[in-house]
């Protein structure tokens, strides 16, 4: 590239700057260091901002990803007297991940991170973005400009499959003797497909999360709500008490519905979402008003006399 496009008064392209040393500004136009993002100016300035209500929202969900799908496929392949213990080691695995990610983000050794504000959907897809001032050559700035919610989920998924490998394996062996031994480990073998997909789902469309997960929380935790009540044939409240488990299933898709109600609302005051959070059991007490309506039972037998 010519030098008088590399030190021109202004650099072309969304994510280009130049460095900033001791005060003046040098170089020629390129990418920003890790930690950086060229201000309106067109100067890499270091991001110092602590994240958003909703950056931490986002990076809550993506960090609950693997624990749900750790859990569904705990209960989908393990015996009942094992299936408790894995649940908790799963969610010990993802703990102890995010909080050794969080140490070692800068600032190192800190639960809190600084970050640089999301602007635009653009932002999670820098190498796009290259610019080609002459048409001829390209002007490489590709960066994390959403520093660090791209990486860090990355590297936390890269821990939860360290710890799992070292602690599952072990677990699983002592504890699910009676299983045949094919069916062992099949929690972890879903676990070691599940990863690679959610990693690719970051990679891919980590933008595309970031502002449709709060939508993707309510669809997916009512359709799941509702295939549930219906395969465990819930129509009343005293079905849905019956037992424990339906108890634990019910809070915890109340929880991701008041989650999904919260990132939607986007207050950073959680006192101002409480009236919409009454809407949480909505759902429940639908299904169960209605349930007695769509018998497949009476349906047919409705139709068979005529009604």
């Amino acid at each position: 590239m010519s030098s008088s496009v590399a030190m021109s008064s202004t650099c072309p392209g969304l994510y280009c700057g130049r460095i900033m040393v001791n005060g003046s500004v040098e170089g020629e136009c390129g990418v920003c260091p890790r930690g950086e993002r060229a201000n309106i100016q067109k100067v890499c300035e270091r991001c110092t901002e602590s994240p958003e209500l909703y950056d931490w929202l986002y990076l809550g969900f993506m960090a609950m990803l693997p624990l749900v799908l750790h859990w569904f496929f705990i209960e989908w392949y393990s015996g009942k007297k094992s299936a408790l213990l894995q649940h908790l080691t799963a969610m010990l695995e993802c703990s102890v991940s995010a909080v050794v990610t969080l140490l070692l983000t800068d600032p190192v050794g800190k639960l809190s991170i600084r970050s640089c504000q999301v602007q635009m959907l653009s932002d999670w897809y820098t190498m796009l973005y290259n610019p080609s001032p002459d048409y001829i050559n390209t002007l490489h700035c590709t960066q994390e400009a959403v520093y660090p919610l791209y990486t860090i989920v990355l590297i936390y998924y890269a821990f939860c499959l360290v710890l799992m490998m070292l602690l599952r394996p072990l677990l699983v062996k002592k504890i699910a003797r009676g299983l045949v031994k094919s069916d062992r480990f099949r929690s972890i073998y879903a676990a070691l497909y599940f990863f690679p997909i959610v990693t690719v789902l970051q990679a891919i469309g980590g933008g595309l999360l970031y502002y449709a997960f709060p939508y993707i929380i309510l669809v997916l935790s009512l359709v799941t709500l509702a295939v549930y009540m219906s395969a465990s044939e819930i129509q009343s409240f005293r079905t849905l008490v019956a037992k424990k488990k339906r108890l634990v299933v019910l809070l915890s898709h109340w929880l991701l519905h008041a989650y999904g109600i919260i990132s939607i609302s986007l207050l950073d005051k959680l006192e101002l979402s409480l009236p919409l959070l009454a809407l949480v059991p909505g759902p429940t007490l639908f299904y169960i008003a209605t349930a007695k309506f769509t018998e497949p039972s009476r349906i047919l037998s409705e139709g068979g006399t005529g009604h």
